[in-house]
């Protein structure tokens, strides 16, 4: 049986959240190549006009992470077109966007190619950090 919560409920158990809990780790990943539906599995979907939606992602940064050796951001940024849906969107801001966010499982060939680009990044900032070293030596 479905447990429906009220908004009473749903608004004091907000609420009650301590600010800024991390999202990353209650994000389950989706499997390496998965199939169907996502509907129910851990993503976030954000529509709305850009300053909006811009506004919303400054707050979930964190999940930025999830950008990494293991796993990926399924990120998809578009403009809202309902006109093949043969639906009328009536309330639809002007500009409208939808962001969807997900996270994925890299496949190996994804796992290798991350540790090798995040290898190269660390070498140019420690790199860049030597030089900015060197010449403030010299000043």
């Amino acid at each position: 049986m479905k447990s429906k919560h009220t908004k009473e409920s749903t608004l004091a158990h907000w609420q009650s959240l301590p600010e800024g809990l991390p999202i990353l780790p209650h994000m389950s990943v989706l499997p390496y190549k998965s199939k169907g539906s996502t509907y129910g599995a851990c993503g976030i979907r954000i529509d709305g006009n850009p300053e909006f939606i811009d506004a919303v992602l400054s707050r979930l940064k964190d999940l930025m992470q999830g950008e990494a050796v293991e796993t990926r951001l399924g990120l998809s940024r578009t403009e809202v077109d309902g006109s093949n849906l043969g639906k009328s969107f009536d309330n639809r801001e002007a500009r409208a966007e939808v962001v969807y966010i997900r996270l994925h499982e890299r496949g190996n060939e994804g796992k290798i190619l991350q540790s090798y680009m995040n290898a190269a990044a660390n070498r140019n900032r420690a790199a860049k950090g030597s030089r900015n070293q060197l010449s403030l030596a010299y000043a």
